[in-house]
């Protein structure tokens, strides 16, 4: 089988990548992403995906790269990256808490050897429970924000404010399995 390499060092991403049991490695892509939808927001995560993907694979002689790129959809052309303080952080929860917010990931797969490249993305809806000013700073004693598209996490302690998604569970962390699967399968890459 043709070496893996997963284009970021997201450590949500290396954990969901190593449930499917593969060996891969990691070579993070340092990318400029771009910041603006022009068109949609799928559009937005699929090219910021290959950018990266690309990035990595113009580097390597064979192997297949997996490129992703996670944000929060907010409406209007409008999207919430990684917050740069905590204070960044604190704002962008009280704007998510306010109503149901979509949160897009993009996946591209290249093939170094053939050139062979696929995209995807998915969407998945999140409603969260307001926290208070208290509860938002003690969350942000247990957890990190500023690695996390929004600026929360699911699979953690962010799991007492998300009251519910519609959608895919993993994408919300960063890699969208079900998808990514499907575009292994369809680039010859044998996970069974």
């Amino acid at each position: 089988m043709k070496p893996l390499i997963l284009a970021s060092n997201s450590p949500q991403r290396k954990k969901l990548l190593k449930l499917l049991g593969l060996k891969f490695t990691i070579k993070p892509s340092h990318v400029q992403e771009l910041t603006k939808i022009t068109s949609t927001c799928s559009a937005l995560v699929k090219d910021n995906a290959l950018l990266k993907a690309k990035d990595i694979a113009a580097r390597l002689k064979s192997g297949i790269v997996i490129g992703s790129d996670t944000v929060v959809y907010l409406g209007h052309k409008e999207i919430m990256g990684k917050p740069r303080s905590f204070k960044e952080a604190k704002k962008n929860l009280k704007l998510l808490f306010s109503k149901p917010q979509w949160v897009y990931t993009g996946v591209a797969v290249i093939d170094v050897e053939t050139g062979k490249i696929v995209t995807g993305y998915e969407k998945t809806k999140i409603f969260m429970t307001p926290l208070s000013d208290k509860e938002i700073d003690w969350y942000h004693k247990q957890v990190i924000p500023l690695d996390k598209a929004g600026g929360f996490d699911i699979e953690g302690w962010g799991s007492i404010f998300i009251r519910r998604i519609e959608g895919c569970y993993t994408n919300v962390i960063g890699l969208p399995m079900a998808k990514l699967f499907g575009i292994l399968k369809e680039m010859g890459v044998s996970i069974v």
